[in-house]
Order: structure tokens, then sequence, then C-alpha cells
């Protein structure tokens, strides 16, 4: 039968589908010592202190390396560097348990050796679909890799809770660790870096991404300087900043939230807590439709990446100021499902600027931006505890957040652009 009348599963859904399985395994194996943490010090006695220095380990090495993971990715091609990446963070999870029996030091050393790994799956996931998503998917297929994020949250956060009640707190990072090892022959036997090199990808498919059978992909020096001079690379520095302070708080700090303010058991907070992460699931999804729509019906890229990024800060920060009235658990979960809900559509906001402004440097673009938006992550939550302490309430902390969406909104207003800036 021709090629044009058969129906043919465009490659391209294979390389955002394992993507976003990357993403998600990525996060099981994130959060799931937030619930393992608690069985883990009662048996080996630490304090409050020793473990937020556990928890937060990890983020040293996801720092560190974010930048040099972008570069990697786009200098020996994101299938080999997140393939290699995905197994260097599996093999760290199931080594856990051995490091933390033996010795405190041992772990968080494996930790910040965990996070050395994961700092690669974002970066070479965007550098991977820049070259893959035709300009009328960019949003839905960012956002459909990026949705991992908050389904990881999710499925984390509760099967870690049973995997320890029924196993004990080991088999959580040994059963995580081998689902990134199964992800991997998927990855090698499905993906290819660049689209025109695909054995059997079809003429039609190599049209719509916009490329020509068999031609070379261009390696380019990133070009600092001039993304120094650029009013819109640190818009999207700050932005990405804004936009991971309240999706990194939130993933801290909700279930702390719902136990001492609202009053519920440890299980319950738990449940009220993933709700608003499955609101993200699916909003994240939609949001990145409606960007591709709004495109596809002649906006401009520039206008609907502004107006989904000030839905996802400033509307945001509409139902955070709401928060200190929230009464019962009921009115908060309902808040909260709305902020991350609102906060979904920073994804085809400044999630999807970068393969806006310099599609062939998306990888290491994404890697300095999300550098500077881990900073949250490091010092934002510690700051947060702080702040709790001193003012004696959530209060501040719902309006700091806000406070910082509001301002990101207005620099995104009047610097972001969503024109090709960089070759």
């Amino acid at each position: 039968m021709a090629e044009s009348q058969t129906i043919r599963w465009p490659k391209r859904f294979n390389v955002v589908g394992l993507c976003f399985c990357a993403v998600f395994i990525c996060y099981i194996d994130r959060v799931n010592i937030s619930v393992a943490a608690i069985a883990m010090q009662e048996q080996f006695g630490w304090t409050e202190t020793t473990k937020g220095f556990v928890l937060s380990s990890f983020f040293i090495g996801y720092m560190l390396a974010m930048g040099v993971a972008g570069l990697l990715s786009d200098r020996y091609g994101a299938k080999r560097v997140l393939g290699i990446a995905v197994i260097w963070w599996s093999i760290f999870t199931i080594l856990t348990p051995f490091a933390a029996n033996a010795g405190f030091a041992v772990l968080i050393v494996t930790r910040i050796a965990m996070g050395l790994g994961e700092a690669a799956t974002i970066p070479a996931s965007y550098g991977i679909i820049g070259r893959w998503a035709p300009a009328s998917e960019k949003a839905r297929s960012i956002s459909i890799m990026i949705s991992g994020i908050p389904l990881g949250t999710l499925f984390g956060l509760i099967v870690t809770g049973w995997i320890v009640s029924q196993y004990g707190w080991p088999a959580a990072f040994y059963i995580f660790g081998v689902v990134g090892i199964l992800w991997l022959p998927f990855w090698y036997f499905l993906v290819h870096d660049e689209p025109a090199k695909h054995p059997s990808i079809s003429d039609k498919e190599l049209e719509d991404i916009g490329v020509t059978r068999g031609a070379e992909a261009l390696i380019k020096v990133f070009p600092w300087r001039t993304f120094a001079g650029l009013p819109a690379f640190w818009a999207l520095l700050f932005n990405h900043f804004c936009a991971n302070l309240q999706l990194y708080i939130a993933l801290a700090w909700l279930p702390s939230y719902f136990r001492n303010v609202q009053g519920l058991s440890i299980s319950g907070a738990g449940l009220y807590s993933a709700a608003p992460w499955l609101v993200m699931f699916i909003m994240v999804n939609v949001s990145g439709v409606l960007a591709d729509k709004l495109m596809q019906r002649g906006m401009a890229t520039t206008v609907v990446r502004k107006i989904m990024q000030c839905i996802g800060l400033a509307g945001a920060s509409v139902f955070l100021m709401m928060m200190p009235f929230a009464s019962t658990a009921n009115e908060a979960v309902f808040l909260l499902c709305m902020i991350l809900g609102a906060a979904s559509f920073t994804v085809p906001g400044y999630g999807t600027n970068h393969l806006d402004i310099a599609p062939r440097h998306a990888g290491v673009l994404v890697g300095i931006t999300n550098t500077i938006g881990t900073i949250p992550g490091v010092v934002g939550v510690a700051f947060t505890g702080w702040l709790i302490d001193t003012t004696g309430s959530y209060n501040s902390v719902f309006l700091m957040i806000a406070a910082v969406n509001l301002v990101g909104s207005i620099i995104w207003l009047i610097y972001s652009t969503g024109e090709r800036l960089v070759d």
C-alpha cells in the first residue's frame, strides 16, 4: 500500500512519550525518600536537622550538573546522555539502603550522586524534543513531558507509603530503581537523536517536522554573550525561578500544612496533598493543547506565551492570597488545586519559550535556567521553614510566593518574546 494511504504511528510520539516516562521515573525516584525518611529516621535515630540534610543533599548534585548536562546533551546527543543518566540515577537509587546502613556520610554522597544523574533529565528531554516537535506541537509536547512531574510526584507519594508499610523502606528504593533499568531498552531501540537520520521515518513526518532526510545535525557553540545581552533571556531565567518556587514549596510543605494548620491525620494530610498534583497533571496537558490551538488559529507566539505565563503566575497569586481565609481542609484543598492548576499554564508559557527563542540550544538553555530554578529547592524550602517559625503562620509563605509571582508576571509581560532570537 502506498505510504500516503498508510496510517503510521509518528516516530516523534515515541520520543515525547519516552521523555515523559523518564521524567515520571525521575520524580518517583526523587520523592520516595520523603516518605521513606520517616521510617529511616526512626531506625537510624536522625534528628530533624539530619533528615533535612539528607533530603536537601540531592539538590546539590542536581544544581551543580544541570548546565553541564545541557552542554553534553547538545554535544553528544540526548539519546546517549539521557540513557546513561537514567541508568546512573537508578543504580544510586538501588544503592540508597546500602549507603544508609554504611553511614550518614556515605548516604549524603549517594544522594548527591543521584542528583547528578537526574540533572540531565530536563535538559536532554528539551534538547531532543526541540529537534522532533513541529512548531504546531511544541507546547503540547513539552506539556506532556513535564506532566511526568505531577504524575510522578502523585504516584511516588502514594505508592511509597504502601511499599514501606508492606515490605519496609528499603524495598521502595529497590523497586523504583529497577523501573529505570526497564525503561532503557525502549529508549535505545525506539529513539534517534535526529529525525533526518531515523531509518524508518516517513517523508510525511519529516515534512511535518520541517527537516530534510539525511540532513546533518549542526552542533554549535553555545553563544553565551549573545544570550547575556537578551532581555528575553533574563526574563526567562527569572520566570523559571518563580515557577519552581511554588512547585518545590508545594512539594515539600503541603503535607505539613494540612497536618499542622488543618489538623488532619498523617494519612489524611497525604491524601489531601495528592489532590492538587492530580489537577496539575490534567491541566498541564490541557494548557499545552490550548496554547497550540491558539497559535494554529493565527495568534502570535509571543502573545500566547505571555497569556499562558501570566495565567500561571498571576492567576496562581489570586488563589494564594485567598489561602489565609481557608477555614477548613476542603476549602484549602480546593484553593490549592486552583493554585497548581493555574501554575500548570507556565509550562506552555516560560516552559516552551526555550524552544521558541533558541531551538538548537534548548538543552543547554534549559540547563542554565533550571540551575537558577533549583535554588528554591536548595534555599527556598529551608527559608519557608524559617518564615513559618518566625511568623508563626503559613500565611506569610502564601503571600511571599504571590508577591514573587506578580513580579515575575510583570517582567514577563515587558521583556519576553516568542520570536526566534538565536540560530
